[in-house]
């Protein structure tokens, strides 16, 4: 059962919440005050930098001083600009620009290595940080995803200034963003979407069924009370911002209905996602007409074609590597290598909230043994096999960026 599902549960479960043993709420779990609205319209965006990293150091100020580098490094949104031997703009400084958009409860540590690759291919890169990300949980539990979508016009505005062609890249909740900035926006010129975030469970739309009686019992603001080991995303995850990404789909999809992308999208999904509904995704990628659009499929079974969608658009990839006990891609696998340092694997985190609080046994377990942890999605079956770490890299990731080269290659 996925976090979006929980919300239901939670809500029908409301009494034995009350009296039962549930995590208790710490003080990461309310709002720092600073970070729910979007404000950093009027400033260029290497002040937006600056004022972000202002912003979480304030908030995140009681990790110890080393550590504390590393999340601000991590959390805060960047920029890159591309060689000197790149082609210029024929009226901007450069010719093209990339926005890179992170996921729900991520943040923008989770695009460095795709912000690396653009560069790479001449992009001039920005990356921004969404409204009520990189501080603490409690900063979700008042933020709308309108003032996300002013965070990614605010990136579009900046990157249309510095360059002559727009593309937007997100991840998850990012890609919703990308595309909802490019149904009204005609300077977009081509969109990245990775795990997309096209349609989830509808559930989701109970998410504020809990503000009748969370006054009376604050836990039932949240989905999930977690340990919050994270550096770079929040494990907690309220009611909140479940709603608010349940009701970005709901416009999204509203406008899809009067008007289809008609600019080139390049798409990265996984078939076994438990987080959304990569069948969305797939309908989209069916009526996005364009000649150069290409969908990255990963799955179990490279034998079985996703129907209506032409061949040549289409690249089937094996998501399965027994030699390092991976069953399958997941939602959160699409754009990190395998070496990254934090989310590897053999990095420092293992993703095993999803056995917290119900089985301490195994959430011990899958931290203290992770090289003995099997990979992949929390799919029932792959939960079956043995203890399991949700995947956070992309075993493919190499092959990915050579199909973001041809896409690139191929642009008109």
């Amino acid at each position: 059962m996925n976090r979006f599902s929980r919300i239901f549960l939670g809500a029908i479960l409301l009494l034995l919440q009350a009296c039962g043993a549930t995590p208790p709420l710490e003080a990461r779990h309310q709002s720092s005050g600073l970070n729910s609205q979007f404000n950093s319209g009027q400033l260029t965006f290497s002040d937006y930098v600056t004022d972000r990293r202002a912003m979480i150091t304030k908030v995140r100020s009681k990790n110890n001083k080393a550590e504390l580098e590393k999340v601000v490094n991590g959390n805060a949104p960047f920029e890159l600009k591309p060689a000197e031997s790149c082609p210029k703009g024929s009226e901007k400084p450069y010719r093209r620009g990339i926005l890179l958009t992170h996921g729900l409860t991520d943040a923008p540590y989770s695009m460095h290595s795709l912000a690396s690759f653009f560069q790479e291919n001449c992009f001039r890169v920005m990356a921004i940080l969404l409204p009520g990300h990189g501080t603490q949980p409690g900063d979700l539990l008042d933020v709308t995803w309108q003032e996300w979508a002013k965070a990614e016009a605010y990136g579009t505005d900046k990157l249309a200034a510095e360059v002559d062609e727009i593309y937007l890249a997100g991840l998850s909740t990012g890609g919703t963003l990308s595309v909802h900035q490019a149904l009204g926006d005609n300077r977009i010129r081509g969109l990245f979407l990775f795990s997309p975030a096209l349609k989830i469970t509808p559930m989701a739309s109970l998410a504020t069924v809990h503000k009748i009686y969370s006054w009376l019992i604050p836990s039932a603001k949240w989905v999930d009370i977690m340990p919050d080991k994270a550096l770079y995303k929040y494990e907690s995850f309220p009611n909140n911002a479940a709603a608010q990404i349940y009701a970005l789909i709901q416009e999204v999809q509203a406008k899809l209905h009067k008007r289809a992308i008609n600019i080139p999208v390049f798409t990265a999904a996984s078939q076994d996602d438990t987080t959304v509904y990569t069948s969305a995704t797939l309908d989209f990628m069916v009526h996005a007409p364009h000649a150069s659009n290409k969908l990255v499929l990963y799955t179990t079974d490279t034998k079985k074609v996703p129907p209506n969608i032409p061949v040549e658009k289409l690249e089937l990839v094996n998501s399965v590597f027994p030699e390092q006990k991976i069953l399958s891609a997941a939602h959160t696998s699409m754009i990190l290598p395998s070496d990254d340092a934090y989310y590897g694997m053999k990095g420092e985190y293992s993703s095993c909230i999803h056995y917290y609080p119900d089985d301490i046994k195994k959430y011990d377990e899958c931290n203290k043994t992770p090289e003995q942890d099997l990979q992949g999605e929390l799919t029932e079956e792959n939960l079956k096999v043995g203890t399991l770490r949700r995947l956070m890299v992309n075993p493919n990731f190499a092959t990915l960026k050579i199909s973001m080269k041809k896409f690139i290659d191929n642009l008109p």
